[in-house]
C-alpha cells in the first residue's frame, strides 16, 4: 500500500509537470521581470498552503541581490502580517483580509499574484475583484479547473490535476523555476 501510494503520488506529479503550459511559465517570467525593471509592486496572497508559497515567493525573490542589474523586486505579501490579517478578519471579516489591504495602494502598474488551489476562495476572489477594478493585472495559480480566480485573471497558470497537494507543489516548482531563471540571468550575489 506504502510503496503504491508513493509511486502513484510521483507519477501524477511527473505527469502535471509534463502537462504544463510553458508559455505561460514563460509570460509570468516576463510580467516579473518587467516588473523588475519598472519598479512595479507585486502584491501576492493564499490562504494556507498557498499562503506558504505566497511567503517563500516573497523570501526568494526580495532577497536576491543582482550582479547585472541595480534593482530589487517589490513583492508584498498580504498573509504574512497575522496582527493586520487577525485585525481586519476581526473588523470585517476574513472574506476582507486582502481587499482591505489592497484598498488605496494598488493601482493600475501593480501585479497580483494570488493563489488558489480551488480558485474559489472568498477572500482571493474579493482581493481579486477589488484589484482588477483598480486597472492591476492579475496572476492565478490555481488547481482543479481554476475556479472564479480562473475567470479573473488575465494569466492563470493551472496545475492541471484535480489534488490540493499536487496543486501546491506545482505552485512551488514554479516560484522555483522562476526564481532559478533571475538568478542565471543576473547572477545573484
Amino acid at each position: 500500500m506504502k510503496k503504491e501510494h508513493i509511486k502513484n503520488y510521483f507519477n501524477d506529479e511527473l505527469d502535471a509537470i509534463k502537462n504544463l503550459d510553458t508559455k505561460k511559465i514563460e509570460e509570468l517570467i516576463s510580467k516579473l521581470e518587467n516588473a523588475l525593471i519598472n519598479d512595479q509592486t507585486i502584491y501576492i496572497f493564499g490562504n494556507g498552503g498557498s499562503g506558504s508559497t505566497a511567503s517563500h515567493f516573497v523570501a526568494d525573490f526580495n532577497k536576491s541581490n543582482f550582479k547585472k542589474i541595480d534593482k530589487r523586486f517589490k513583492f508584498n505579501c498580504l498573509n504574512d502580517n497575522i496582527p493586520i490579517v487577525l485585525a481586519i478578519s476581526n473588523d470585517y471579516g476574513y472574506a476582507d483580509v486582502f481587499s482591505n489591504q489592497l484598498k488605496g495602494r494598488v493601482n493600475s502598474s501593480d501585479i497580483i499574484i494570488a493563489i488558489s488551489g480551488s480558485g474559489n476562495s472568498k477572500n482571493i476572489i474579493e482581493a481579486v475583484s477589488y484589484a482588477k477594478n483598480e486597472g492591476a493585472f492579475i496572476i492565478g495559480l490555481t488547481g482543479y479547473d481554476g475556479g472564479k480566480l480562473s475567470k479573473l485573471s488575465d494569466l492563470e497558470i493551472n496545475s492541471g490535476i484535480n489534488n490540493m497537494q499536487i496543486t501546491e507543489d506545482i505552485h512551488l516548482i514554479i516560484e522555483h523555476l522562476t526564481i532559478s531563471y533571475f538568478h542565471k540571468k543576473y547572477e545573484v550575489m
